[in-house]
């Protein structure tokens, strides 16, 4: 059975930091791009960063660039994502992905086979 459980989410304040992890299993992890997507109340659900399967590459939007790092331990089975300076427009509810894909990092969720259940990011101002 395919798991993807999301831990970590909280509330925060502005300028304050958050470390999210997805733990998976049922799946072979390593062969599989991993990825957070953020939904925000009233809007879509969007990328905000991946990375390859062999954690050789990485992609984020640019609204977290130089805020966030993903990274993953393929020994593990896990992909954390490292939220720094937090604004409160991040606040969304934040889901790990997985995509099995010999290609580049797409941002389009539909192309991600597996997801977790979500976890809330609150960043108050």
């Amino acid at each position: 059975q395919v798991r993807l459980v999301e831990s970590g989410g909280g509330l925060v304040q502005a300028g304050g930091s958050l470390t999210l992890s997805c733990a998976a299993s049922g799946f072979t992890f390593s062969k599989y791009h991993m990825a957070w997507f953020r939904q925000a109340p009233g809007k879509a659900r969007e990328f905000v960063a991946g990375i390859l399967d062999n954690g050789g590459s990485t992609d984020y939007i640019e609204s977290v660039k130089s805020r966030f790092a993903i990274s993953r331990d393929n020994a593990k089975n896990t992909v954390t994502l490292q939220m720094n300076s937090l604004k409160p427009e991040d606040t969304a509810v934040y889901y790990c992905a997985g995509d099995f894909r010999y290609g580049p990092l797409l941002h389009a969720a539909p192309a991600y086979d597996y997801w977790g259940q979500g976890t809330q990011v609150t960043v108050s101002s």
